[in-house]
Order: structure tokens, then sequence, then C-alpha cells
């Protein structure tokens, strides 16, 4: 906040009758620079003053409706595609710098307002052929992990979706599309950019609430800062190089999950991206999620 500060003159005259003119004169210009100093300082505090209730007014608004149409917005850019496949790069970054590398390959199809996605690991060796699979249909969310190690899938149930996805700091709950009745939204703020939303995850056991940076313009999802019900800052997700798919959507090529916790984050980096390519059903089943790659 802007404040303004007195600084007192560090000359204290005081004018006598029994003064020489020339000295009458001398104080008189002091008490006027005064007068002056004061009608300056008073007048850059009642600027600044209104300046700061000007931007509060125009910065925030508690409009849910118009804040889930601004989500809504940026969800059917997304679904402007039919399918994508990508190769990713996974790089975690432990509390002491220490990295490790993951390559992966995903599918993903859109069909209405159900989402379906394959996600399968190729490197390093330890974890080749472990896959996710994420079905999000008719307002419900199914996700299935299959480990080589054990051969077998395992359903993630409500109770394991604040569990690390493969040591990453993505949990299964961050995973998958958003979907704007999963949330209830509090407020907006109109920047020059982009909205800043918030917003309540109606069934979530891990964050209070979250902030969407969304650019005005793109409708994409530049920052996404997670918190608690203390109002800590617990997880921050940052969305960089973005690319234009189509006329109307824009993806990025690097995200960032820091998780503020543990001081530690992970990175995942888009390549080779293709989109409305075909996909056969089969990859969005338990045969696909075992085949793998």
């Amino acid at each position: 906040m802007n404040q303004c500060r007195l600084i007192v003159l560090p000359v204290n005259y005081r004018c006598h009758s029994n003064v020489k003119s020339s000295e009458l004169k001398h104080c008189y210009q002091l008490s006027m620079n005064r007068v002056i100093s004061l009608s300056i300082f008073f007048t850059i505090c009642i600027i600044l003053i209104a300046g700061n209730s000007d931007l509060s007014a125009q910065e925030k608004f508690e409009d849910p409706d118009q804040a889930r149409t601004i989500f809504d917005e940026m969800e059917e850019r997304r679904k402007t595609i039919e399918t994508e496949t990508a190769l990713m790069q996974m790089v975690i970054t432990d509390p002491r710098g220490r990295t490790r590398t993951r390559k992966l390959q995903t599918w993903t199809k859109y069909s209405g307002d159900d989402t379906s996605t394959l996600l399968v690991f190729s490197e390093p060796g330890n974890v080749r052929g472990t896959g996710l699979l994420n079905l999000d249909e008719e307002n419900s969310r199914t996700q299935r992990l299959f480990l080589p190690s054990v051969g077998r899938i395992q359903t993630i149930g409500s109770s394991e979706r604040g569990d690390r996805f493969m040591g990453s700091d993505f949990t299964y709950e961050d995973l998958g599309s958003q979907n704007s009745d999963e949330f209830e939204f509090d407020w907006l703020i109109k920047h020059d950019q982009f909205y800043t939303i918030r917003a309540k995850k109606i069934d979530s056991d891990q964050y209070a609430y979250l902030e969407f940076d969304i650019h005005r313009e793109r409708y994409t999802a530049d920052e996404i800062r997670y918190f608690d019900s203390s109002d800590e800052l617990i997880k921050q997700l940052k969305a960089e190089n973005f690319e234009q798919i189509t006329d109307r959507l824009w993806s990025p090529s690097k995200m960032i999950m820091t998780d503020h916790r543990e001081g530690r984050s992970t990175t995942l980096v888009w390549q080779n991206r293709e989109v409305n390519q075909v996909i056969e059903s089969w990859r969005f089943t338990e045969r696909g999620l075992r085949r793998g790659i």
C-alpha cells in the first residue's frame, strides 16, 4: 500500500518585529516554502488514496456466474480438437536439487463432455510399461493404474487421490480434465492480460481453494495456485511456452508444479504433439492399459 510520509523541515525560524527588513524577507520566504511543501504533500496523499480506492474497486468482482463462464470457455476451447497424442518428459527435482528424468507417451480423446486419457511410461526401465488411465465420463472420474511389476490393475480410490503420481509433485487429483461442476466459484479479478478466479473444489481433501490465472485472449490457465484451509500456498503450477494448436486453442509445451511445503518440483515438457489423429477406442480400456506403448 502506498504511504505518505511528511518530512519535517529542519528550519524553525520565528519572525520578530525587531529584525531587519532583509531578515524579515528571508523569514517570509522560508515560511512560504513550508506552506508550499505541506500543500504538495497533502495533494500527493489525496491522489494516492484515490488511486488505491479506484484500483480496489476495479479489480475484484464477486460474480460467480461470470467466473464460471470464463472457466467454461477455457474448457470448451480444449475440446475443439478430437484427439491428441504426444511424447512427454518428466523431470522430478528433490529438495537437494537432485533430478530424476522419465519419459512417457500420452493419448487423449474428447467426445462431448467426456475425456479419456492414457499415460504410459517408456523410460527408465524400472517404470517402463507403467500406465494410468483417466476416464472422465458423465461427471464422474475413474482412474486405473497398471504396475507391470505386480501385473495387476489398481483402481485409484477417493482416499488415494491425494497421493503422488509416480513420485512426482502431481497427485492423482491433479491429473485429468478440470470440470466447472467440480468447483464453487467465489470471485474474479480483471487484470490487463488475465483474469484471476478463486474457486473451491467441492470434494477435495487436499485443497481448500484454488486460484486460476486465465489469459484473457487465449483462455489458457497460465498459473494455478493451491491453498489449504489456513490460506497457505502449498503448491503452484506454471504453464509456459504456449503454442497455437487451432485458431481457438493454445496449449503449453511446458508445465512446472512446485510443492512449496516440501521444496521440490516436477517439470513436464511436451514433444511431437499431434492432434486429430485417429486413436482406436481400445486404447482407453484395460486392454490398452496393459498393452502399453
